[in-house]
């Protein structure tokens, strides 16, 4: 019972240090949290925390947090933000700006779809302060992490009540969408706490076609893009940024063989030596990669590359550090040319402040 305790406190520990609770070290611990039990378990590892799938809760909770999705997704399809608001949490709905402007953008794709929700999941946090971040393990879980229709979220700043999480698929003439709706218990009713939309796809291609491109990048020995569009299949797969899935982990796991070694990546970052920007002195640069990351930017799929300068203030000076980032990116790594439309180069100061440049590939010689 002590090593079962120890695993749940380094569990604990390890995911609130992880941006991604896909992390191989995290998720190699939860794997032996499941073989030390031997058995699957449900709900969360922290006592406070507990989740239920929709097949462990009750059906009335079932029905109502299902109805209640539905109901605000037909607001939401309407543009009837108002009525959203009316029917939010009171700290949502005291800024309600956010919110209000993902609906307004996303109402028209999502006027006149057929909404299918996915089965629910409940959440509930105990006590009596806000929990810094909150983990929730839900379902089944096997000796190698999670099974189908098992879950894992990770929540920050949580209030102690009970949440309803509602994926909705919506197919329209526009696409396929994921509405994600967070609702919280007041009372007897099941209030919007949080929404979230996504395309499911990228330039009409879904994540399978993404897979299958990062599969003919890697058969040609192209394996920087075949990471990087690993990225995109599996932001693509993952509806909501704080939740993960056996699929989304299984994509975790075949991207990580490929991850490049000289890509910045998991808080680490990568040296790019380029030639000196004009009116600096002649010589060669080095700069420091600080992400590097597929974007859809209108209809292409475009290439976002962030590194640090000290200052951004000389927009025609940053400009030119700009494309000699961009022009070097490519001379050592040609093969982005195959699989991206454009490059986007944003330079950061340390007090965050930025300013980028995009040049479509034809135009970086």
């Amino acid at each position: 019972m002590l090593v079962h305790d120890c695993l749940k406190r380094r569990l604990k520990r390890c995911f609130a240090s992880r941006e991604s609770f896909s992390a191989g070290r995290c998720r190699t611990l939860l794997r032996a949290f499941a073989a030390l039990a031997l058995v699957a378990f449900s709900a969360s590892i922290a006592l406070a925390e507990s989740c239920l799938t929709s097949t462990d809760m009750d059906a009335a909770t079932r029905t109502a947090l299902t109805n209640s999705a539905l109901r605000y997704f037909d607001l939401i399809a309407k543009g009837d933000a108002a009525s959203v608001r009316q029917n939010s949490i009171p700290s949502l709905a005291g800024d309600f700006s956010g919110i209000e402007s993902t609906i307004k953008e996303n109402q028209p794709p999502l006027a006149g779809a057929k909404a299918t929700a996915r089965p629910p999941f409940l959440l509930e946090e105990e006590g009596t302060a806000t929990i810094p971040r909150a983990e929730f393990f839900c379902g089944v879980f096997g000796k190698n992490g999670q099974t189908a229709g098992s879950a894992a979220f990770s929540l920050n700043s949580l209030a102690p009540g009970k949440y309803g999480v509602i994926i909705v698929d919506a197919s329209s003439l526009k696409g396929m969408y994921t509405v994600s709706l967070i609702l919280q218990q007041q009372g007897s009713d099941w209030k919007l706490g949080g929404l979230y939309i996504k395309s499911a796809q990228l330039n009409g291609h879904d994540n399978d076609w993404f897979i299958a491109r990062a599969h003919d990048f890697q058969s040609k020995g192209q394996t920087h893009n075949a990471w990087l569009y690993y990225l995109v299949a599996r932001s693509l797969v993952s509806p909501l940024p704080f939740m993960s899935t056996a699929a989304s982990d299984k994509l975790y796991d075949d991207s990580q063989k490929l991850q490049p070694g000289d890509f910045p990546a998991d808080g680490k970052t990568a040296d790019l030596s380029a030639p000196t920007a004009p009116g600096t002195t002649a010589g060669t640069a080095t700069y420091k990669l600080t992400a590097l990351f597929p974007e859809a930017v209108g209809s292409d799929l475009d290439l976002i590359v962030r590194y640090q300068v000290a200052d951004v203030s000389n927009t025609n000076q940053t400009y030119q550090s700009n494309v000699a980032v961009m022009k070097a990116l490519i001379t050592k790594y040609p093969e982005l040319r195959d699989a991206f439309a454009a490059v986007v180069a944003r330079a950061v100061d340390p007090n965050g402040h930025d300013y980028g440049t995009m040049l479509v590939m034809k135009d970086i010689k």
